[in-house]
């Protein structure tokens, strides 16, 4: 799965409409965040450094909410925007996923465990889980 970086608000406009999840690596302001809703239309989550995050609204939350888009905390761990655009979650870490489900730990214990083999932020991860287990039931 591919998190795209946006580290300015100057991207925005320039971002494809299939986007799914985002990671914005500024602070943004609630315009911004209307911008990139009105931009990208299919947009899951929105992922957001913790630093940042206390600064968005409460109707932002809101908004983000009524259109079912999941506000995430969390950091893109050694990713380096000049080489590439996208952040990738590995395979491997869906793989592992089902590896922890099938041997009987709770989702609780799925998400420290993987938060810990992965630096990727549980709210990220939790939200891969609830996609996946989505995906599994169709």
């Amino acid at each position: 799965m591919r998190i795209r970086v946006v580290s300015s608000k100057e991207e925005i406009n320039s971002l494809g409409t299939g986007e799914k999840i985002i990671h914005l690596a500024f602070r943004p302001s609630n315009k911004d965040i209307f911008a990139l809703v009105q931009t990208c239309p299919n947009v899951k989550a929105i992922h957001v450094p913790s630093s940042y995050i206390k600064t968005i609204s409460n109707s932002t939350r809101m908004f983000l909410d009524m259109q079912g888009i999941a506000l995430l905390e969390g950091d893109v761990w050694g990713h380096r925007k000049d080489i590439n655009e996208y952040s990738e979650v590995k395979p491997a870490v869906f793989d592992r996923m089902d590896e922890l489900k099938n041997e009987g730990l709770s989702e609780s214990a799925i998400l420290d465990r993987l938060g810990r083999e992965t630096r990727l932020s549980k709210d990220l991860l939790k939200f891969l889980l609830k996609e996946k287990s989505k995906k599994s039931r169709i």
